[in-house]
Parts: structure tokens; sequence; C-alpha cells
């Protein structure tokens, strides 16, 4: 029987390589200018199958502008001159794909493609390794990552003898991708401009030294996002920032049943890259806390994230290049690496609003209780947040500051109602806890003016609406 079912998968596998993606395949023509556009090289099932007898490995270049953004062409001519399309002026942007065991194009590749160009003017490489990422034996996936890394140095080699700069290339690789750009990196010893690794594959890479994976000395600056560290992902820091959404591992609105079927195994994984993209395509910034652990995070340790770069707190996607910026600005003391973690909601766009609200109490009675609080928004409704640490010890006049996290972005507050909970075996409806100061900021739009509120008193479990008042200016 065995014998029998070898024959046939024997057949299978010949009967297909007749047909197996040529030079020449993977081509159309755009009607509207006539002229030949290339495609990923689409492979199913039987590519696996044929892969175990016949392996063979395969890069193409897929080559995009905003003058043929549906159309992707070659980039480079027969004789090695640059496609017309390409800028030496403008920045490259490279996006790498991963381990694709059933040969079907990313599903995302497209969208992201076409949502980068949007927003940047920039000359844009796919790289099609799918001849080479399609195997039923990952090991061997894992193996032509180096494969498909020299092939690359390859083109970008022909791309220096043109003029092309080495600080404009910015490599975005998905799992295997990830470490096909650290390992392109390492071919030209750190000089590229930037690697963006979306949850960089954990297999066969976790653990190892910093010359078999992605590593943040593989360009000028690495930005990696952790989204399934216990599962296909990597869990060790290994970019300059290390961004954890919801600590790294399990996402949320992602099955948590192996009865959901392949959404199981990848939703956690791509998730990497639907936050990506949706920082890419919509408003919402992505603010995220540097810190210690995921732990700290939740207990409301990390809510201050200095003043000495822009906006402050770093932003997963590609507003994380302003955290590169302050690179160079670091002063001794300052980490030259930074793991920094934040919450997402369930569902597109992952968008969450983070406030940070500083109180300074004026009485020692206040050191031990809770406070609890929502705003009003411009539809007269109550907005409550998630509260990462409402219980802190109040000491007089030490200012505590509380991280709060809403579901919704409350663009003008207009009040705030607050509730003050005293741990004692007694409540008393008489004691009053005086509060010197009271402000709250947008974490998420830090250019936004704050709310304040001077001099005002607490009475146990009652709520009182508070009016702002003009900030005063702070002391230097």
């Amino acid at each position: 029987m065995r014998i029998y079912v070898f024959l046939c998968l024997m057949c299978w596998v010949r009967i297909g390589y007749l047909n197996y993606p040529s030079e020449t395949n993977g081509v159309s023509r755009n009607l509207e200018t006539n002229r030949t556009c290339r495609e990923f090289t689409k492979l199913n099932a039987m590519g696996s199958l044929r892969d175990l007898f016949f392996p063979k490995v395969k890069t193409i270049l897929l080559m995009y502008s905003r003058d043929n953004v549906n159309c992707a062409e070659p980039l480079f001519e027969p004789n090695n001159s640059l496609n017309n399309h390409f800028n030496l002026s403008k920045k490259t942007i490279w996006i790498v794909h991963g381990y694709r065991p059933l040969g079907s194009v990313p599903v995302w590749l497209h969208k992201l493609s076409k949502t980068i160009l949007k927003q940047e003017d920039v000359n844009l490489i796919v790289v099609d390794w799918n001849l080479g990422a399609t195997t039923l034996i990952y090991n061997r996936a894992v193996k032509n990552t180096r494969i498909v890394a020299y092939s690359l140095s390859k083109s970008i080699f022909i791309l220096l003898d043109h003029g092309a700069s080495l600080d404009n290339f910015h490599f975005i690789g998905m799992s295997l991708g990830a470490h096909i750009s650290g390992f392109v990196g390492k071919i030209f010893r750190g000089q590229l401009g930037r690697i963006t690794g979306l949850d960089p594959a954990g297999p066969k890479f976790s653990g190892k030294p910093s010359n078999s994976r992605l590593d943040f000395t593989d360009a000028k600056f690495v930005d990696v996002i952790h989204s399934d560290a216990s599962g296909l992902g990597i869990l060790q820091p290994l970019g300059h920032i290390d961004f954890y959404p919801n600590g790294g591992k399990q996402q949320p609105g992602c099955p948590t049943s192996i009865f959901s079927g392949t959404s199981y195994i990848k939703c956690d994984h791509q998730r990497a890259i639907y936050l990506f993209l949706a920082a890419f395509e919509t408003n919402c910034n992505f603010v995220s806390f540097p810190c210690r652990s995921y732990k700290d995070y939740q207990g409301g340790l990390c809510v201050d994230c200095g003043t000495l770069y822009k906006d402050s707190c770093p932003r997963l996607g590609n507003q994380a290049k302003l955290w590169r910026e302050g690179l160079n600005k670091r002063t001794e003391g300052w980490p030259l690496r930074t793991i920094a973690y934040l919450d997402t909601s369930s569902e597109h766009p992952f968008c969450t609003y983070y406030f940070v609200i500083s109180i300074v109490a004026l009485n020692e009675t206040m050191r031990n209780g809770s406070i609890s609080f929502s705003l009003l928004n411009r539809l007269g409704e109550s907005e409550y947040p998630k509260l990462y640490m409402k219980s802190k010890p109040f000491d007089k006049l030490r200012e505590v500051k509380i991280l709060a996290q809403f579901a919704s972005d409350i663009e003008n507050v207009s009040c705030i109602y607050m509730t003050y909970f005293h741990y004692s075996n007694t409540r008393c409806s008489t004691c009053q806890y005086r509060v010197q100061s009271l402000k709250l900021k947008s974490l998420t739009y830090p250019e936004r003016p704050p709310f304040c509120k001077y001099d005002f008193v607490l009475k146990e479990r009652a709520r009182i609406e508070l009016q702002p008042d003009a900030c005063k200016a702070q002391k230097v």
C-alpha cells in the first residue's frame, strides 16, 4: 500500500513538474498602458509536494512605484539597466514574505504594497521567493533564507553601482522574511537604513546567536513587532526597539481553540502585519511604553517615556522611525535598546487611546485608597477607561501618575467625574480628602492641551464633577 501511495505521489509530482513556473510565467498585460506586468508566483499544495522531490529556490523582484501601482515590473532590464520608474533619490522599501507551506499568495501583500505607496512616494520592491518558501519541510525553507539573502545582495550591489544608497533602504520582513532581511544586513555590515521585523520566526531561530538570525546590528535602525512569541514567533528582543502588543503572545480577537482551523495557527502570528498596516492606513498612534516587563506595564509602573525624543513615547509602525532620531541623542544612562509594551483592541483598526492622570494630594489620609473616573465626550456620554493601577499610595505632595486606556478617542474633555474609595473597615461619609492638583494628559495625541483642576475636595465614595481650570505653567 505504501509503495502504491508513493508511486501515485511521484506521478502527480511529475505531471505537476511539467507546469513548473518558468522564467516566462507569472506575467500579464496591462490593457490600459499595454505594458507587461509581472505577478507574484502562484503555487498550491502540489508545489509543496513537488518540492519534496525537486527542490528549487528562485528570487523574483517585483518593482512598484506611484507610476505603476497596479502593474509590477522587473527591477532590472535584461542588460542590468534600471527600470525607468526606479528613482535613485527616493527611499526604497523591500517587502519580504515568510514561509508559504501551501504556496498561496500572502493575503496581506497587495494591500500593504498599495497602502505604503499611498502614504509614501517610494520605490517599492516585493521580494517573491515563493519558490523556496513553498515546501512541507520547514527546515528546508529555513536553509533557503540564506540563499535568498545572497541573491538579494547581488541585486543590491547592482543598485549601488547605479548610485543607490544603502541608507535609503528599508526592509520589511514577515516571519522568515525578517531573518532574510537580517542576513542581507549582515552582508552589508549593518549599513542598511532600516529593518522592520514583523513577528520574526521563532522555530529554528530562538536562542540562536546573532549571526544566525535578525539582530539589531544588521541595520542602522531595527524595529521589531512580536505578536506570537509563544508560538510561531520569537520571544527574545532582536532590535533597537522591540514592541510587544498585548504582551506579545496572544492577541485579542484571535481564536483560542484548535477547532477554529488555520486561523488558530496563524492569527496571532499575522497580527504583527495588520498592526503595522493599521498604523499606515489610519490616524491611530500606537503609543507604546518602555518597560522591563508586561507585568510592570500592566501594573502602571511605566507611564513616563521621558522627553529625550520627539513626542516622548515610541510608536509602533512606521512612526517608530521617530525613535531612531532619538538614538543619536541618547545620554549616559539611557539604553541603546528598548522594549516597549502596548495594548490594542480586538478588531481593525486595533486602536486604543491612552491618557495619564497625575494627582498631587494634600492629605496624608489619602495614602490608602483608590480612584475611579470617567470622561464626558462631545455627545454628553460618559467614557470609562481601563485603569492599569487605580490604587496607589497617595503620599502627601507626591505626584502620582495613573495610566488609563480608552476604547474611543475623547478629543475635547468637558469634565471629569471622579470617585475616591478609602481603604478602611468603616465608611466615613464626612471625611474629606484635599487634592492640590489634577492633570489629565493625552499620551496618544500629546499635542492636545491637557485638562487641569486645582484645589478641590474628594469625599469618600461620592462622585464629583470637575470642570477644567486653566493649566498652570510647569516649573522648570
